[in-house]
């Protein structure tokens, strides 16, 4: 699974050929989850509190290049990295 992004020890990737509503994966030590790209919202698992407040700036700073990276990673076709929160 290709990695986008990486900042405060939180690891940003997406998956290729993915379904559902648009999402990308959250990895924070042990902690995974699922976040949707247009309301923020986990859809699956869990992160800390603060680590999720992170995830959740970085992805409204981002939110339309996690849209293309989204058709790109559907489209099987090379994914850009996003700039880490600073």
């Amino acid at each position: 699974m290709p990695e986008i992004s990486r900042f405060f020890g939180i690891i940003i990737r997406m998956y290729y050929r993915e379904h559902g509503d648009p999402h990308f994966h959250a990895e924070y030590g042990e902690h995974k989850a699922v976040i949707n790209i247009e309301t923020l919202a986990m859809m699956s698992g869990n992160l800390p509190p603060r680590a999720y407040a992170l995830v959740a700036e970085w992805a409204l700073l981002h939110k339309s290049e996690l849209r293309k990276e989204w058709e790109r990673a559907r489209n099987q076709e090379k994914l850009e990295k996003i700039a880490p929160l600073e």
